[in-house]
């Protein structure tokens, strides 16, 4: 079935079925109404969208407006840092984020499931969900990078439970960031189940470190 079809049908049915919502219970507002279709349709689209995105250099400068001198490099990703180690110092004190300052400019966040998801969950966290609001509000600021987000898990279970649910809490940081306003051209979500573990999947403690979802910031240098 073609895509484009297929989309604008369930776009279709989606609306179609929110208007009939709306016909029967009358308090909402056409604008509301309104409002939720589009947000339905946006995230059927970004869906199609997000695996169409051209990754291509040029392509990322135009989405960000041009990329950085290498001279400046250094000193932009040093502040976007600060900014991270000032507005969520209570959440790296507590361990619920680590930042980390890479050799190549880039930066490194970390979230675990503990703090972001429960287990077995691609859902959010209600509590977690100000610190991605801080966390989106930082990359916003210093729009000429892009986010490499990437979800991983222990090694508990198979690849056909745990790839999926990677490549979903990874895509739920992405959707999140995206609805807060970050650019979608920006970023890639993509899952690595397992295969990536940072401690010993033998021990409950290097579980727990293995079960996490890592933003790497990139600058987008000329």
């Amino acid at each position: 079935m073609n895509k484009r079809v297929s989309t604008a049908s369930l776009i279709t049915v989606l609306s179609a079925a929110l208007l009939a919502a709306g016909c029967a219970n009358s308090q909402y507002s056409s604008s509301q109404i309104g409002t939720a279709i589009g947000v339905a349709g946006g995230a059927v689209l970004g869906a199609a969208v997000s695996s169409k995105k051209d990754r291509t250099k040029g392509a990322i400068i135009g989405a960000v407006g041009g990329g950085l001198a290498g001279y400046a490099v250094g000193t932009y990703m040093d502040n976007q840092a600060k900014d991270f180690e000032k507005q969520l110092a209570p959440q790296i004190k507590a361990g619920a984020i680590e930042l980390q300052r890479n050799a190549d400019k880039s930066l490194t966040v970390v979230m675990t499931s503990s703090t972001a998801f429960d287990s077995g969950s691609s859902a959010l966290k209600g509590g977690f969900l100000p610190t991605l609001d801080t966390i989106s509000a930082i990359v916003k600021k210093y729009g000429k990078t892009t986010l490499d987000i990437e979800g991983h898990t222990d090694a508990s279970g198979n690849d056909r439970i745990n790839q999926p649910l990677s490549e979903q809490r990874a895509a739920a940081v992405e959707q999140y960031l995206q609805a807060h306003g970050v650019q979608q051209e920006r970023m890639q979500a993509i899952g690595y189940g397992s295969s990536r573990p940072r401690a010993d999947n033998n021990t409950e403690a290097g579980k727990q470190l293995n079960r996490r979802v890592e933003i790497h910031i990139v600058p987008v240098v000329q």
